[in-house]
């Protein structure tokens, strides 16, 4: 067993830059697990800043200065985080409220529906195995409707802690902007002068970063408000709570948009029942998500993020199961991280000992 490590550590980490990267993803790992919630308002911020250097690079390019670009960039961020924080989540947390009143007559209106089975196909389904089912989900919602309750009445912590961040996320920002490089500079003086394996993982990664930022944040918008309008002109209820879960869906591929359908399909079923406007929602949605995957998304990411269908599940699964919700949303960039990583890692060649050599030899005469 000894002898293996040693010939995978001769192989694998020969080099001073290999031992320091396995120590810098050990430890990032350790954090992520231990208070990835501490960290999670920073590194949403270093997200923001990512998506608004965009624009502010943009602006620099055009002639101005860095610190117009820098305001400018900021004041417009300013404006979109204020408007979804005080516009867009209490419109969102007003049609959850009318849907949580609305449940106890959508599952009665479930149970009439599902009630003619039992007469049609007996062989599936009984009435005991009906009432059965009804009672359990009625549980479930009384235990649901429970832990509501108690989570309101110990929320005002939780309140406090997203005033704070709506106050500390913004700053964040505006430094991440402004100081990007005396940090990026303060980061690189812990690091070895000569570092040629982290500054090509770095190169790969945070154009990638970048990019998938960005281009995850303009699906989100596209998608979301597309669908909002869409649903607004059809009359489907609660249009802004469900074209917010479609919108942000797209952060998680494939998984989302499943998730996803069911509430929509819900909703719509219990609004108009199996009638022409239903299959008019269903059609318009199945469009939206075509549109999504097969068009919106070559557009906007190209070669940004070039990962394997099942790699981008286990990432999410692996994440999601270590970091909740934050390695969700920042699976497909830490999958990106470690695919440059992999593809990065110098490797040395195997050592040959003479008796394999002669072995080799005798093989090929």
């Amino acid at each position: 067993m000894l002898d293996v490590f040693s010939k995978w550590s001769r192989r694998y980490l020969f080099e001073e830059e290999s031992v320091l990267l396995l120590v810098l993803l050990t430890i990032s790992v350790l954090l992520l697990m231990t208070i990835g919630d501490i960290l999670a308002p920073v590194l949403a911020s270093i997200v923001l800043a990512y998506l608004v250097q965009g624009l502010s690079l943009q602006l620099q390019h055009h002639g101005l200065p860095q610190w117009v670009g820098v305001a400018v960039a900021f004041l417009v961020f300013i404006g979109v985080f204020f408007g979804v924080s005080l516009g867009l989540l209490p419109l969102v947390w007003r049609q959850m409220l009318s849907l949580a009143t609305e449940t106890p007559r959508m599952l009665e209106q479930g149970r009439q529906f599902l009630g003619v089975l039992p007469e049609q196909y007996p062989e599936l389904i009984t009435q005991e195995q009906l009432s059965q089912m009804v009672n359990m989900v009625q549980a479930e919602l009384a235990g649901l409707g429970q832990a509501l309750l108690t989570r309101s009445l110990a929320s005002i912590p939780g309140i406090l802690t997203v005033i704070v961040y709506m106050i500390l996320i913004p700053l964040l920002v505006f430094f991440f902007l402004k100081d990007r490089q005396q940090i990026m500079d303060w980061l690189a003086d812990f690091l070895p002068a000569e570092r040629p394996l982290l500054r090509r993982i770095w190169g790969e990664t945070n154009m990638q970063f970048a990019n998938y930022a960005r281009g995850k944040a303009l699906e989100v918008i596209i998608v979301g408000s597309v669908t909002y309008f869409a649903f607004v002109w059809m009359g489907l209820n609660y249009a802004a709570l469900l074209s917010l879960l479609v919108g942000l869906s797209v952060i998680i591929p494939y998984i989302g948009a499943a998730l996803v359908t069911l509430p929509v399909v819900m909703v719509g079923f219990f609004q108009w029942g199996i009638g022409s406007e239903f299959y008019v929602m269903f059609v318009v949605y199945f469009i939206i998500q075509a549109v999504d995957g097969n068009v919106l998304v070559p557009l906007l990411f190209s070669e940004a993020v070039n990962l394997h269908p099942v790699a981008i599940i286990m990432a999410v699964l692996f994440f999601g199961g270590i970091w909740g919700l934050w390695g969700v949303f920042f699976a497909i960039p830490l999958a990106t991280l470690i695919k440059a990583i992999i593809n990065a890692w110098p490797t040395a060649e195997p050592v040959v000992t003479d008796d394999a050599a002669e072995a080799k030899l005798q093989t090929l005469t």
